[in-house]
């Protein structure tokens, strides 16, 4: 499958995989920061953004994705960060594909399978019929009735985009599939064999994605990891402390 990215920068890669209901967009200011010293990719995974989209939805077929994406730009080895549902397919990429991991970034998630976190999100999407919907402004009402987190609202509406034919809106996102394949996207990440690579997992303070309960599983699978916890910051670790990101993600890379 052909994924949209752009590139910044030259030298050694780094790609940078964003998370659910994101697109490459969401991480182009970190991108450029990084971009310095490495030659960084932003990736619109499938059923995202720009990329096409698919029916069938799961950790393998990103993997696979991120594998063809390396393959088709000559990448036989690069760093990799991934944020949440990001996270978790380069995470399944270093335990499939270790030899093309140099350095592996986690950012607030771990292999675990999750609960339910994304059920009022889902519901507004639908009840916002955006198909049918005259105008932008028409669309955020519905999603500010549904849901109470005001980053969230405006988190989605950056996905929303008008028809080609000029007649109504519809998601960036295949809203679909996302819904239809939840279980996969919450599901655990697994793997006989633990990634031997150095890895740092980034959680936010206000976060708890990342805690006493799972962290076993991240030791399991990724014995050689480093744990940071960004002080201020929620689940949106990269946009809400941005300078204290990079110098993680630096530091980390740098080492």
């Amino acid at each position: 499958m052909q994924l949209n990215y752009k590139q910044f920068g030259e030298g050694f890669p780094l790609i940078i995989l964003h998370g659910l209901f994101g697109s490459l967009d969401n991480w182009q200011t970190i991108a450029k920061r990084l971009a310095e010293n490495l030659r960084v990719f932003i990736i619109d995974q499938r059923n995202h953004g720009k990329s096409a989209h698919s029916k069938a939805f799961n950790y393998d077929l990103l993997a696979a994705d991120l594998a063809a994406f390396m393959y088709e730009h000559q990448l036989p080895k690069a760093h990799i960060i991934g944020h949440s549902m990001g996270g978790k397919t380069a995470m399944k990429f270093a335990l499939l594909h270790p030899e093309n991991v140099d350095k592996l970034v986690v950012v607030d998630i771990s292999p675990s399978a999750y609960d339910d976190k994304h059920h009022e999100v889902f519901n507004a999407l639908f009840a916002a019929h955006v198909e049918q919907a005259q105008s932008r402004e028409s669309v955020e009402k519905i999603l500010r009735e549904k849901l109470s987190d005001e980053a969230t609202v405006l988190f989605l509406m950056k996905n929303l985009t008008r028809n080609e034919n000029g007649t109504g809106f519809r998601w960036k996102f295949n809203v679909e599939s996302l819904f239809e394949n939840y279980a996969a996207i919450s599901g655990a990440i697994t793997s006989a064999k633990p990634f031997a690579g150095e890895t740092l997992f980034i959680k936010g303070e206000h976060s708890n994605y990342i805690n006493a309960s799972n962290y076993s599983n991240i030791n399991s699978l990724f014995p050689h990891h480093q744990l940071s916890e960004i002080k201020g910051a929620g689940h949106w670790v990269h946009a809400d402390k941005p300078e204290e990101f990079v110098n993680e993600v630096k530091g980390f890379l740098q080492q």
